[in-house]
């Protein structure tokens, strides 16, 4: 089946040379095509350009998209869709002048959603993680990373990992699975985090090997939850068994973890709310992607990952939701990308940028999708009749998104 998208306002995102992210100045250089058009085959891009050089073959179907724009799906490369019910009391407890921290010591936070996924089967949590997923889709979203970390048992990481892997099977989008054992330290190892790691490292990441429920290996590096050494156990075991680093860090605290994520080739590293001149230093010439949550820093109210800073110092940056229960209860990728320009002083361009193709690199998926590239899957978003590609982060309380494709299939919003 083949596809004609014509009359295009405005193709985003047009890459026709391979490349991995872009960094620094060229996270302002969005390429696009003006009156364009877009021709999907077998749920890849098989040709694109400007509408004076548009084929005139018969198509399976012509959709004419005047007066909008077309851009690649955002690419969300850090959640925790795969939670059990909520934790919407903490809310209200932050409302009341509670810290983050405050509600973790007094048993809440992932603590808190551990005991309740621990205490849920695992249908009753595929069907509720599907309708997240289901959700974001309809959002915009054509690749997402998903973690565990809400289980702190062997038993109740696969269940969440094996959640993933039914997510992959039965949905269109690009899910990549992440373990993420390390998270917090349950109550029964509150004086014993040692053993908690031993058993991370021995008798749960040989069952995740064995069933093949992950790529990559996460970390809460963080002042009362894991050290830079504990960081370091972690990621070297999970490289036995070939998972890929990544690392939450620098969310409350700076301990260093930037730099241990450097120094284990960490695919990415993520919050980064608190980033020091030595921390930039860190990632520069690297491979490894700072990613950014700025839902987040809006919903806990804390500090924005100063992207201005550091994009100016040459590094790239990636733009995720961080969809979870506790600090961060939505998977709205066009609220990230908004976000990041009016909090983050990031332009749109940059934005737009930071959510597509740099998004894919921190999955390892940017083969395959974050941009308008013959042969990658058509995985897309064709917008309502906007002005330009501003508009979008501009009109931050309002849907722009008029359909939305999954290798070249519609999904419909």
């Amino acid at each position: 089946m083949t596809t004609l998208f014509k009359n295009i306002k405005e193709l985003i995102q047009v890459r026709t040379e391979p490349i991995s992210f872009v960094s620094g100045k060229a996270m302002n250089e969005l390429p696009t095509i003006k009156n364009a058009f877009l021709i999907v085959e077998n749920g890849l891009i098989s040709d694109l350009g400007s509408m004076e050089n548009c084929p005139k073959t018969a198509f399976s179907e012509v959709i004419d998209a005047a007066g909008k724009m077309v851009l690649p799906s955002w690419c969300d490369s850090h959640t925790h869709i795969v939670y059990a019910g909520n934790r919407e009391s903490e809310f209200v407890d932050r409302i009341k002048g509670l810290s983050y921290e405050d509600i973790a010591a007094n048993g809440g936070g992932i603590l808190n959603s551990a005991k309740k996924l621990q205490e849920t089967s695992e249908e009753a949590l595929y069907n509720q993680s599907k309708v997240r997923l289901e959700e974001v889709i309809q959002l915009g979203t054509g690749a997402i990373e998903i973690k565990s970390g809400y289980g702190l048992t062997t038993e109740a990481e696969l269940k969440m990992l094996r959640v993933i892997k039914r997510l992959r099977e039965h949905y269109p989008i690009e899910i990549r699975s992440t373990f993420l054992g390390a998270h917090a330290v349950p109550t029964e190892y509150k004086e014993h985090k040692e053993a908690y790691l031993k058993l991370l490292i021995e008798d749960t990441l040989p069952k995740i090997a064995e069933e093949h429920l992950a790529e990559y290996i996460d970390i809460f590096c963080e002042t009362g939850y894991f050290s830079v050494a504990d960081t370091e156990l972690i990621l070297e075991a999970g490289k036995k068994y070939g998972l890929v680093p990544k690392i939450h860090v620098n969310q409350f605290t700076a301990i260093g973890g930037v730099q241990a994520g450097v120094n284990h080739n960490a695919l990415s590293v993520d919050h980064l709310e608190v980033m020091r001149d030595e921390d930039i230093e860190a990632l520069k010439k690297t491979n490894t992607m700072p990613v950014s949550l700025p839902s987040c820093s809006y919903f806990l109210s804390i500090p924005y990952t100063p992207a201005r800073k550091m994009i100016d110092a040459g590094l790239p940056l990636a733009l995720a939701t961080d969809y979870n229960p506790g600090s961060t209860p939505s998977g709205n990728m066009n609220f990230v990308v908004s976000t990041a320009c009016i909090k983050m002083k990031m332009t749109p361009e940059e934005a737009l940028n930071a959510a597509t193709l740099n998004g894919a690199y921190a999955m390892g998926l940017e083969d395959k999708v974050g941009s308008i590239t013959k042969g990658k899957q058509a995985n897309l978003i064709l917008t309502k009749p906007i002005n330009s590609y501003g508009f979008i982060p501009y009109s931050f309380g309002t849907n722009q998104i008029e359909k939305v494709y999954l290798k070249g299939k519609e999904i419909g919003v």
